[in-house]
C-alpha cells in the first residue's frame, strides 16, 4: 500500500490564499453566542422550555436583580413565579410536575443563573435538596403532601446538612435525633445547621441528623407552624460579600419534636444528602456557565463601546480579543460537557464522579475567565451598574462551598 502511494503524483499544493478564501466564504457564519452549534444538540422541547426560562428570567427577575443585590433581599415571589411556569422540581415526575429531560432543567438552571446565582441557589435548593430528596426517598405520603405544594411554590423549602464546625465534614455532624421523652411516636431534634439557603423563611426543612441509638444519619422532614415556641430557630446571615440576593440562614433546633412518619424510612448515612447534592451540583454545572456567558456579553458590548487610542473600540486589540476569546471557549466546552452527563443522567450510565468533573471544572473557569473579563471594564468594574463585579464575587462563593465540598464528600462517599 505504502509503495503505491509513493508512485501516485501528488496532487498540487493548496496555496494559503486558497485556504483563507475557503474559509472566508464558509457556509455557516460563527455564532459567538453559540460557538460550538451545542443548541443543535437539544430537541424541539429543550428549546422551547430554555426560550421560557429565558424570557422569564430576562424580563421579570433581571429588573429586580440590582437592587435585590444592593439590599441583601429576596424576594420571595420568585419561586411562585417560576412554579407558575413549570420550572421547580422541573425533572420530577407526576405531583404537578413538567417531568422533563435533565438537560432541558439544566437549561433553566442556565437561564437563571444568567441573571444572578443566588436566584439559582434559591431554585436549586427548592428543586434538587428538597424536592428532589422527598421524590427519592421519600414515603408516598410524604410525596403527596409536599412536592405538589412545593413545585407551585406556594412552600418554600430549606436543606439542612452544614453545621458550624463540621461545613465540609457532614459525616461528622452533631445535630441528634432521639425518642421524645413526653411525646410517643415523635423524634426530638437538637442541633445546628448553618449557610443554609432559604431558611429565615422557609416552610418546610429537610434536616439530617443521627439516629442516638444507631450514630447513622437520617433524613427529617420539619414544619415550620407545627414546631412549638423555643424549638426551632432560623436566623439569617447577614452582610454577605456575594449570593447577596439570596437568603441565607441558620437553622437552631432545641428538642424540636418531629413525627415518626416525617422521617425518610429507608436511607441511612450520606448516601441520602450525597444523592441530593449530586443532583444540585449537575445544575450547578450548567448555571455557572450562564454566568459566565452573561459576563461575556457584558464584557464584549462594553468593548465595542468604549473607545480609547485615537477613538478606537478597545475590542480592537488582541489583549482584548484573547480576554473574550478565552471565555468563549471555556462556555461552549463547558456546555458542551454538562448536555452529555446530562444525557447520561438520563440513560442511567452516569457515574457520579461525572457530575463532580463537570462541577468542579465548570466553576473553576467561570470564575477565572469571569475576574479576568472584569479587566476589560477598567476601573468601570468598581461600579455595580456594569454587573462584572455581581458575577465575579457570586463565583467565587459558589467556587468555594462546591470545589471545597468536594474534598469532604470525597472522604466521607469512601469511609461511610
Amino acid at each position: 500500500m505504502l509503495k503505491s502511494l509513493a508512485r501516485r503524483p501528488f496532487a498540487k499544493p493548496i496555496g494559503l490564499c486558497t485556504v483563507a478564501r475557503r474559509y472566508a466564504h464558509a457556509p455557516v457564519p460563527f455564532n459567538w453566542e453559540d460557538p460550538l452549534s451545542s443548541a443543535s444538540l437539544f430537541t424541539e422541547e429543550e428549546l422551547a422550555i430554555q426560550e421560557t426560562a429565558r424570557a422569564y428570567c430576562q424580563e421579570r427577575m433581571l429588573p429586580r436583580v440590582l437592587d435585590a443585590y444592593r439590599d441583601e433581599h429576596y424576594d420571595r415571589t420568585i419561586l411562585t413565579e417560576m412554579g407558575e411556569l413549570g420550572l421547580l422540581g422541573a425533572t420530577i415526575k407526576g405531583y404537578g410536575c413538567a417531568g422533563v429531560s435533565s438537560v432541558a432543567s439544566g437549561l433553566i438552571t442556565r437561564e437563571v443563573e444568567r441573571v444572578d446565582s443566588g436566584y439559582r441557589s434559591g431554585m436549586s435548593v427548592q428543586s434538587s435538596l428538597v424536592m428532589g430528596g422527598i421524590d427519592e426517598f421519600g414515603t408516598p405520603e410524604q410525596k403527596e403532601k409536599y412536592i405538589p405544594a412545593l413545585a407551585k411554590g406556594k412552600m418554600l423549602g430549606c436543606f439542612g446538612l452544614t453545621e458550624p464546625n463540621h461545613g465540609s465534614d457532614p459525616g461528622s455532624m452533631e445535630s441528634v435525633a432521639k425518642p421524645h421523652p413526653t411525646k410517643p411516636g415523635y423524634f426530638s431534634l437538637s442541633g445546628s445547621k448553618t449557610w443554609i439557603t432559604n431558611s429565615p423563611i422557609a416552610e418546610l426543612m429537610l434536616v439530617w441528623a443521627k439516629l442516638k441509638e444507631t450514630g447513622r444519619i437520617h433524613g427529617f422532614l420539619i414544619e415550620r407552624e407545627k414546631c412549638p415556641p423555643g424549638t426551632l430557630e432560623t436566623p439569617p446571615l447577614k452582610n454577605k460579600n456575594g449570593l447577596r440576593a439570596s437568603i441565607t440562614g441558620m437553622i437552631q433546633l432545641d428538642e424540636c419534636p418531629v413525627p415518626k412518619e416525617n422521617m425518610f424510612p429507608d436511607v441511612e448515612g450520606l448516601k441520602g444528602p450525597f444523592s441530593c447534592l449530586n443532583s444540585a451540583r449537575f445544575g450547578i454545572a450548567w448555571g455557572v456557565m450562564g454566568a459566565l456567558e452573561d459576563c461575556i456579553a457584558r464584557a464584549r458590548t462594553y468593548a465595542l463601546e468604549r473607545r480609547q487610542f485615537k477613538n478606537n473600540p478597545i475590542a480592537k486589540y488582541q489583549l482584548v480579543q484573547k480576554k473574550l476569546s478565552d471565555a468563549v471557549t471555556d462556555a461552549s466546552y463547558g456546555i458542551l460537557a454538562a448536555t452529555q452527563v446530562g444525557r447520561l443522567k438520563d440513560e442511567g450510565t452516569l457515574a457520579p464522579e461525572m457530575i463532580s468533573m463537570i462541577k468542579r471544572q465548570n466553576c473553576d473557569r467561570a470564575l477565572v475567565n469571569a475576574r479576568i473579563l472584569q479587566e476589560v471594564f477598567g476601573g468601570n468594574a468598581v461600579s455595580d451598574e456594569y454587573g462584572i463585579g455581581r458575577h465575579v464575587a457570586n463565583l467565587f462563593v459558589t467556587q468555594t462551598y462546591e470545589v471545597r465540598s468536594s474534598l469532604g464528600n470525597a472522604h466521607n462517599e469512601n469511609s461511610d
